[in-house]
C-alpha cells in the first residue's frame, strides 16, 4: 500500500473532520506528532510512529475521516469512547490491520451490515457498548479467530446470539438489548450478567426454558397484572372479572401469617434439637455438608469479662463436669492465642451455632458462646498430611505470628480424620464480598483511598509472612480476596495462611490458590513466586472490580484479569480497565497511582516465574507509590518488554527505606463492635 500523506497531515485531516476539537489544540502542523518533547495529546507512539489513538472523553463530535486513518501505517488501536459521535458506525472496517476498536458511550445508531468485520481478522478487542445500534449482531463476528473481548451491551440489537465458537474469547457482554432464543454452548462459560436485560433469552443458565423452536417458552395463560393496589388475576383470553380481584393487603396478610407460623415451627424444631443451648460439635465433625459457599450476616463480638484463670486445654464433659471425663472421644481444644481470652470445648458445646457454608478447606460455622464471644469454627478434612506431633508443631509456629494485618487463630482441635481451627470474628467481612456481593453503604465507602489502604495492608502482611515463614515454599499459599477480612476502618486482615505443610499434597491443588500459578499448573513447581502471583491477582481484582476467573476451578465465569490487563497494558489503555467506582476520581495523582499499581500487579502475574517480581520488590514498589504520592511527584519508566505483552516493569520512583518491624495487634477489642457483618469463606 502506498501512502499519500505524512502522519501529521493525516492526523490534521482527521482533526478537521471533527466539529468540536478544542481538546486537540496541540495538534499543529509545525511539530511532529510523536515528538519526545511535546507529543500530540491522545496519541500512542512507538519508535516515532503512531500506533494508537486514545481520544476518549474529549467532547468530540462530527464525522470520522476514516481515509485519513488509513495513512497511519502503524495504527493498531482506536479509542473514541465517551464522546458525542452519532450516525452509522464509521467505516473502520477499511483498516484491516486494526487490533482494537473502542467506540463505547457514543450515540452511534442503525444496523451494522453482516459482512462489516469480514476482513478484520486481526481484531482482538471490540467495544460497541452504550450506543444505539439496532438490527442483528453481524454474522461476520463469528469469523474472527483472534477476538478476545466483545462488548455489545446497552444497545438495541435483536434476533439471536451468534455461536462465536471462539476459544480465545475471555470477555463477553450482550446485556440490555432485545435478543431472544437460547444461549449458544460456546458462551455458557460467561456469567448470567453477560446476558441479563434481554427478556427473550432462554436456557438453563438464565433460569427459563426454551421451546422446541428455540424460543423462550410462553408464560401460563393465567397471569397477574397490577392495577393500583389491586392485583387482578385472570385468563389471558378473557377479561378480568370482579371475582378475580384480590386485594394486595389480603395477600400480604396471608403471607405474613404463613411466615409467622413457619418461624414458630422452626424455633420449636431448633429448641428440640438443642437442649440448654448445647451444640453437638461432635456431630458436626462427623456430618457431611454439601452446601455451596455463601456470604452470610453474623453477629459481631461483644465486650465481655475474661476469666482470670485461662484454660489451655479442656476435656470436660458437655454437661460441664470437672474435667475428668472425655467428650465422646472428641479430645482436647488447644488454645494458641488468648487475645480474646481463653475458652474450652465445653464453651463451644454450649454455643449457639449455625452453618456458614463451604470453602476450599471444608465447612465453617458461626459459634456465639454464652459469654458473648463470637468465633468462626472451621472444620476440615484436608489437613491430614501430618501426625499429631507434626500438626501441633506447625500450629505453634502459626501461633507465634503477631502482626496487625495477620489474623492469628485462637485455638484448634486435632482428630486424625478431621480438624477444627477456631478464629475470631472481624467487623466487616471479606474483601470478596465487599467488591462483588455488597452494594450497600460499605461498598459505597470502598473508594480509592480505602482500596489503596487495603493494598498496602495486604502487602505489609505478606512481607511479614514471607519473613517469618521464609523457610516454607508457600508462606501463605492461599491468598485471595475471600481470605482478606476487613476491619471497621478497612484495615485488611490476612487469614488461612501457612497451611501448606498440613494439607495432603493430593488435595493441595484444589485447596490452595497458589497452585493456580501457571508454573504450578503446568509443572507442579511451587515457590514464593506463587504467592507473588496470588498477590498480583488480588491487586488486579481491587483495581478493576472484576471477579477473577482464576478463582474458579472449572474456569467458567468471571474475567481472566491477568490476560485482560496484560493485553490492555500492551496497548496503553490502562485507565480503561479501572473499576468505574474509582475511575471517576478527578484527582490526577490518584489515577497515576492506579496506573502504577496495574503495572506492578501485571509484573506479579507474569506467566514466567523468572520474569515475575520477588515479593520484597513488589512490596517495595507498592510502598514507593504511596510515599511518592505524598511528595506529589513521580517518574515512571515502563520497560519495552511490558508494552510487547510481557508482564514485567521497572519504576524509577526515588528511594525508600523501610524497616522490617511488624505491627502487633493488642487487646480483646481490636476492631470495636458492629451490629452485623458478612464473613468471607475461603
Amino acid at each position: 500500500m502506498t501512502y499519500s500523506m505524512s502522519e501529521a497531515e493525516a492526523l490534521l485531516s482527521l482533526k478537521e473532520s471533527f466539529s468540536n476539537a478544542e481538546a486537540l489544540d496541540n495538534w499543529v502542523a509545525d511539530s511532529p506528532p510523536c515528538s519526545e518533547d511535546d507529543q500530540w495529546v491522545g496519541l500512542v507512539c512507538n519508535n516515532g510512529q503512531v500506533t494508537g489513538l486514545r481520544l476518549g472523553d474529549m467532547g468530540l463530535q462530527g464525522k470520522i475521516h476514516v481515509d485519513a486513518l488509513l495513512e497511519l501505517k502503524s495504527l493498531r488501536t482506536i479509542s473514541l469512547v465517551r464522546n458525542s459521535f452519532n450516525g452509522s458506525i464509521p467505516e473502520l472496517s477499511k483498516i484491516g490491520f486494526l487490533k482494537a476498536i473502542y467506540l463505547s458511550g457514543n450515540k452511534f445508531s442503525g444496523k451494522i451490515r453482516e459482512d462489516y468485520f469480514q476482513e478484520m481478522r486481526s481484531l482482538k478487542k471490540l467495544w460497541l457498548d452504550d450506543n444505539e445500534f439496532t438490527g442483528h449482531i453481524p454474522s461476520s463476528l463469528s469469523k474472527m479467530p483472534q477476538l478476545m473481548e466483545l462488548h455489545l451491551e446497552n444497545n438495541q440489537f435483536n434476533g439471536t446470539i451468534l455461536d462465536l465458537g471462539n476459544p480465545a474469547l475471555v470477555d463477553f457482554n450482550v446485556s440490555n438489548n432485545k435478543l431472544e432464543g437460547g444461549v449458544p454452548a460456546s458462551l455458557l462459560k460467561f456469567n448470567e450478567s453477560s446476558f441479563e436485560g434481554n427478556s427473550g433469552l432462554c436456557g438453563e443458565k438464565l433460569g427459563t426454558k426454551c421451546d422446541e423452536n428455540g424460543k423462550k417458552e410462553a408464560p401460563s395463560p393465567f397471569h397477574a397484572k397490577e392495577n393500583g393496589d389491586t392485583i387482578i388475576i385472570h385468563n389471558g383470553n378473557a377479561p378480568p372479572t370482579d371475582k378475580g380481584k384480590i386485594r394486595a393487603a389480603q395477600i400480604a396478610g396471608i403471607v405474613a401469617a404463613c411466615v409467622v407460623v413457619l418461624l414458630i415451627v422452626a424455633l420449636l424444631f431448633v429448641r428440640s434439637k438443642k437442649k440448654k443451648g448445647d451444640v453437638d460439635f461432635d456431630g458436626i465433625i462427623g456430618r457431611e455438608n454439601n452446601e455451596e459457599a455463601v456470604e452470610v450476616q453474623v453477629a459481631a463480638p461483644v465486650k465481655r469479662e475474661v476469666s482470670a484463670e485461662p484454660i489451655r486445654k479442656s476435656t470436660s464433659s458437655r454437661k460441664g463436669g470437672s474435667g475428668h471425663h472425655s467428650v465422646k472421644g472428641v479430645g482436647e481444644l488447644v488454645m494458641i492465642n488468648e487475645e480474646k481470652g481463653a475458652f474450652g470445648l465445653p464453651d463451644l458445646m454450649k454455643a449457639a451455632a449455625e452453618v456458614l457454608g463451604n470453602g476450599a478447606f471444608g465447612s465453617s460455622y458461626k459459634a456465639v458462646m454464652t459469654n458473648g464471644l463470637a468465633v468462626v469454627v472451621k472444620r476440615t478434612r484436608e489437613m491430614n498430611a501430618l501426625e499429631k506431633d507434626g500438626f501441633d508443631a506447625e500450629m505453634k509456629k502459626i501461633s507465634n505470628l503477631k502482626h496487625w494485618n495477620v489474623l492469628t487463630p485462637l485455638a484448634y482441635h486435632y482428630r486424625k480424620d478431621e480438624k477444627l481451627v477456631i478464629s475470631e470474628y472481624v467487623p466487616r467481612g471479606s474483601l470478596l464480598f465487599l467488591l462483588h456481593g455488597d452494594r450497600g453503604p460499605s461498598h459505597a465507602e470502598l473508594d480509592w483511598p480505602a482500596r489503596l489502604k487495603i493494598v498496602k495492608g495486604i502487602a505489609d502482611g505478606m512481607r511479614y509472612l514471607h519473613t517469618e515463614l521464609a523457610s516454607s515454599d508457600l508462606p501463605h499459599g492461599n491468598l485471595k480476596s475471600s481470605n482478606v477480612l476487613l476491619g471497621p476502618e478497612y484495615e485488611p486482615l490476612i487469614v488461612d495462611y501457612g497451611f501448606s505443610h498440613l494439607i495432603n499434597p493430593a488435595s493441595a491443588t484444589q485447596a490452595l490458590f497458589a497452585y493456580k500459578a501457571p508454573e504450578a499448573i503446568s509443572q507442579g513447581q511451587i515457590s514464593h513466586k506463587c504467592d507473588v502471583y496470588c498477590l498480583g491477582v488480588v491487586i488486579l481484582e481491587i483495581l478493576t472490580g472484576k471477579f477473577p476467573s482464576q478463582y474458579l476451578s472449572n474456569g467458567k465465569g468471571g474475567t481472566d484479569v491477568v490476560q485482560w490487563v496484560a493485553s490492555a497494558i500492551s496497548e496503553r489503555r490502562e485507565l480503561e480497565l479501572l473499576d468505574p467506582e474509582i475511575a471517576t476520581s478527578k484527582n490526577n495523582n490518584s489515577q497515576v497511582q492506579m496506573e502504577q499499581l496495574l503495572h506492578i500487579a501485571a509484573a506479579c502475574t507474569a506467566s514466567n516465574p523468572h520474569q515475575r517480581l520477588q515479593m520484597s520488590e513488589a512490596i517495595r514498589r507498592i510502598e514507593d507509590i504511596i510515599n511518592e504520592s505524598c511528595k506529589g511527584s513521580r517518574t515512571i519508566e515502563i520497560l519495552p518488554s511490558l508494552r510487547d505483552g510481557y508482564a514485567d516493569s521497572h519504576y524509577v520512583l526515588g528511594t525508600h527505606e523501610h524497616g522490617g518491624q511488624s505491627k502487633r495487634r493488642h487487646g480483646s477489642n481490636s476492631f470495636g463492635s458492629r451490629d452485623n457483618f458478612e464473613y468471607g469463606m475461603s
